[in-house]
């Protein structure tokens, strides 16, 4: 790139972030939740130049923020010459506009900021359609008049405004139009993500999907089980796009293992209908694996942010296995690891140093052999093809051989035993139900 290029390309904003106080909340949480715009910020390629607390009981209608703290805030602006104020809290409409007014400035909200970040981020094809279709369900209600680029796709189809036609219904009869088109062009791509899970799903393997708050270490997690090369960055929603692998257990298994996009705090939820195509891997898995980072101070609502956006996604009863990552980051003192490591379905790790791994990849053994049938059959010795596609479909546990025939235990899906059912009923014995050790 030219130095002429480089002198063109958009400098970074400066952004003047805003967290407000409300009544029965504490200084150190909010400072907490400060902290996770500021990184937000950062993820979205802003200069944060000041962080701005206001103690406020009650947003007010209007304008959020009432005419003396709007008026400190607008000196701010000019003091830290300031082109974008970033409240850590959801705007309606009206107040956005009112701020810009009374701020001389632009003004996003938390949600516009994450789909700064997520319109950067997305690389498939299905991520940016995703990224723009619930970025247009944000902005359809917002009288802006940025979105007019979109006349330049009109070309001759008619989509031109009649007489007498505001400029303000033209932006949205545009946003309305583009919403359609990408949600037509979705579907197909759904169609294409449906058969492809259903081939995978005519594969006996078991399926692992990682879930976890954004930042919490899932990608890494996933790039030290799988071998790949997933971005994994200490930022905020540094994987957009679903990866899938297949990875082999200590134990013989062979699973499918999923990374999925990371949640928030009060995701979006025009958010959380746009990804569902991109989530469908998660309502899919036979296991969640919900990653913990235990070093955050916020852990424990992060968590439970977590768990109120599966249940939003109506997958909060699966199978669920806890994994609080990132222990070597804890002081020994703390007790905190010890007191986790006994509940129920839960892991303490460190995805980066790998301590706590091994057992990880025993318990998803473990869990994957929950769902296998037992069986056994004798075949012919001549039915090479048939012992071929045995080995193949399902787990030897036992073999014994003779002169004319082989004797063979095996574990089976669900999906297997399906399939091999007419062999099972010509050469095998009643498969018996439960767990396979």
């Amino acid at each position: 790139m030219t130095q002429e290029a480089n002198d063109r390309s958009p400098k970074p904003m400066r952004a003047l972030l805003v967290q407000t106080i409300p009544q029965f909340e504490t200084r150190e949480r909010a400072e907490r939740l400060a902290e996770e715009l500021e990184r937000l910020a950062n993820s979205a390629g802003l200069i944060p130049v000041a962080t701005r607390f206001f103690s406020l009981p009650k947003a007010h209608s209007g304008s959020y923020l009432g005419k003396g703290n709007l008026e400190t805030l607008a000196a701010e602006v000019l003091e830290h010459e300031a082109e974008l104020v970033v409240f850590n809290h959801p705007l309606t409409p009206v107040q956005q506009r009112n701020l810009e007014k009374g701020l001389v400035a632009k003004v996003s909200d938390r949600t516009g900021i994450i789909l700064e970040i997520f319109s950067s981020r997305a690389q498939t094809r299905e991520g940016r359609l995703q990224v723009e279709l619930a970025a247009l369900l944000y902005q359809q209600t917002r009288l802006v008049r940025t979105w007019t680029h979109l006349e330049r796709q009109k070309g001759g189809v008619g989509l031109r405004g009649g007489p007498g036609e505001t400029q303000i219904e033209v932006d949205r009869r545009l946003i309305r139009e583009r919403i359609r088109q990408l949600e037509k062009k979705l579907e197909t791509v759904q169609r294409t993500r449906t058969l492809q899970r259903r081939a995978r799903q005519e594969v006996p393997f078991f399926s692992a999907a990682l879930v976890g708050y954004t930042n919490a270490g899932k990608s890494t997690l996933f790039n030290r089980l799988t071998g790949a090369q997933v971005y994994a960055e200490d930022q905020l929603f540094a994987t957009l796009d679903p990866t899938v692998r297949r990875i082999l257990l200590p134990n013989g298994d062979r699973i499918i293992l999923s990374d999925t996009v990371g949640f928030i705090r009060d995701l979006p939820h025009q958010l959380v209908a746009a990804f569902r195509a991109t989530l469908e891997e998660t309502l899919e898995a036979d296991l969640l694996v919900h990653v913990v980072d235990l070093s955050d101070p916020e852990w424990a609502d992060q968590e439970a942010s977590v768990l109120e956006t599966l249940r939003e996604l109506e997958v909060g009863d699966k199978p669920m296995l806890t994994l609080y990552n990132k222990a070597d980051r804890l002081p020994e003192e703390s007790g905190l690891v010890a007191r986790l490591q006994g509940r129920p379905n839960v892991l303490t790790l460190s995805a980066v140093t790998g301590d706590g791994i091994d057992g990880l990849l025993e318990t998803l053994g473990q869990e994957s052999r929950k769902s296998s049938r037992m069986v056994q059959m004798t075949i012919p010795s001549t039915e090479g093809a048939l012992l071929a596609r045995l080995c193949r479909e399902g787990r030897v546990i036992e073999r014994q051989d003779d002169e004319e025939r082989i004797h063979l235990t095996l574990a089976l899906s669900p999906i297997a035993m399906g399939r091999l059912d007419p062999c099972i009923r010509e050469y095998g014995v009643s498969p018996t139900r439960g767990g396979v050790e």
